[in-house]
Formats: C-alpha cells, structure tokens, sequence
C-alpha cells in the first residue's frame, strides 16, 4: 500500500526582464523566477483528477502579471508580492515557495558619471531570495504588507559566484601528516574562492538592498583583512562578522571553495620563484562550508 508523505510542484527558469523608467533615468533588472506550491494534491497524484491544480503555464504567467504592477525593486520585494498574490487566490494552496535569482546590471560609469539608461554586467555574481509564505487559515486580503504580516513569512537571501582573492596573509600548517600526504606546509598562499552564502532574515520589514549591500561589504573586508589560518578560519570570521553587524540576520551559511593556485617549480630551468609564479587549478578543488547561527539560536532552519 503506497502512501503520498510529501508533494510540492511548480514552474522553474521562468525568465523575467524589466525596466522601470523614470524621467531622468532607467532601472533595468533581470530575474529568474521558481515557484512552487504545497497543498493537498493528493487526488491528482493518487486519481489523476486535476481539478485543484493550477496549472504550471499560469503560474509563467503570473510572473509576468505581477511583474506589470509591481512597485518592487528588490527580488525579496517581488517574491513576497508573488507568494501572497498566488495564496490569495488559491485556497487550496497551504503555502507558495518562491524563489528568484537576479543577474546584477549596474549602470554604466560614462565620463566619470553613471549613464541614466545604459546597463554593464561587472561581474558572474548572482542574488538569490527564497520566500516562504504559509496560508494563513482564513480567507486572506489580497494586497498589502498588513495582510502578509498575518500569514507565516521566511525570508532567506544570498549570494553565489562572488569570485575573490587575496594574495597575501593566507596560511595553512599544522595539520595531519600521513603517509599519503604531499602537500607541503604554506605561511604565505594565494587564497582564491568562489563565495556562496545565504542568511535568514529576522520577521521584519526591512530595507532589503541596504541590507544585501551591507552583508556584502561585511564578507569582502573580512576577506580581505583576516590573517588566514585557513579557508575554515576566515570563513567563521566572515560569518560572525555579519551576525555582529547586522541584527537582521539570524543565521549564515557560507560555502568557500578554495580555488588552488598552485606555485610552479621553476628551478629545472635554473629560475626562482619567489612566490609569483603559479598555476591555477579549478579541479579537484577544496570545499569548506558551514552554518553560523547566533548563540541560542542554533536549532532554527
């Protein structure tokens, strides 16, 4: 006898680009949009009856619908609209995930000015949002920040492919030596990493890319400042720096590989190499990751 435990579905890679025009410049933003709902399915998973399904195709649609009277200019903000427009249309949903990842476009610096409708991509950096909005067991109001406050809201936010190195301060010694070990003891290595982190908000209204901005910058000065011992060293350090500075964070997880640049032996050619010459290497490559809560606070999501 089979039993259905769990169940969610939705639409994924719903591709979103937009421009918000004002009279003396544009923003333009371009997201990627995944959402998917919970609720009680089980007819059409057991009976094949559909007739509490709303379909994956309008879902696409949605996006695009709320996108045209969205007033957000944060992929948090824009989550949070959609996940309480999609429940408050649809009862039979218990709650709607939706997630959004954004491919940052900066203004263009134009003699020493940032053009008011030109856009450059700087880096492969991407944004991220999860939002998490539960039914609330009534039949909700459709709009507004009162109404979302009354459902069950998680918020976690994040970054990916933050690509960065240090070239000096990094270290690694002191740890196990076996028989199959080789790699020999480092004070002074180049520490490359492709940073990926994600924080749960505290339930609170916030200014959201204040906020990212902030954390940003928290994670690039400890990387850049601490005397590393190594890749788990700074990455503590750069957690516990954001949940110091910033009191709407209640937790972090960061994920740091650690991108080898290897020194390469130049003495078969009768050179030195005063630790400037190396090879980099994407693979194998290291992984470290780990989740930072406040003390007391270790058993939340």
């Amino acid at each position: 006898m089979a039993k259905l435990e769990e169940n969610r579905y939705g639409k994924s890679r719903v591709r979103l680009a937009r421009v918000k025009r004002h009279a003396t410049h544009n923003n333009f933003h371009e997201w990627n949009v995944e959402i998917l709902l919970q609720g009680d399915f089980a007819s059409c998973f057991e009976a094949g009856d559909n007739r509490r399904i709303l379909p994956t195709d309008t879902m696409k649609n949605t996006v695009y619908s709320v996108a045209r009277n969205s007033a957000a200019q944060t992929i948090e903000g824009f989550a949070m609209e959609l996940s309480a427009f999609l429940i408050s249309r649809n009862p039979q949903i218990t709650a709607a995930e939706v997630t959004v990842t954004e491919k940052p476009w900066d203004h263009l610096p134009l003699h020493g000015q940032p053009h008011p409708t030109t856009f450059i991509q700087n880096s492969t950096e991407r944004h991220t949002t999860t939002v998490l909005q539960k039914q609330s067991g009534h039949s909700p109001p459709s709009d507004g920040q009162k109404s979302q406050r009354k459902r069950k809201l998680t918020i976690v936010s994040g970054l990916q492919n933050l690509v960065i190195m240090k070239t000096a301060d990094s270290a690694f010694s002191g740890y196990i030596k076996d028989s199959l070990t080789t790699l020999p003891e480092s004070q002074d290595r180049l520490f490359g990493t492709a940073v990926w982190s994600r924080w749960t908000y505290s339930p609170a209204a916030f200014d959201f890319a204040a906020l990212r901005r902030q954390i940003r910058e928290e994670l690039l000065d400890v990387f850049a400042t601490h005397k590393s011992a190594s890749v788990q060293h700074t990455l503590y350090a750069m957690a516990e720096r954001v949940l110091q500075k910033v009191s709407a964070v209640e937790d972090i997880t960061l994920r740091m590989p650690n991108l080898h640049c290897l020194p390469v032996d130049l003495a078969r050619f009768g050179q030195d190499n005063p630790n400037e010459i190396f090879v980099p290497i994407d693979e194998p490559h290291g992984y470290i990751e780990a989740r930072i809560s406040r003390a007391g606070t270790s058993g939340k999501g």
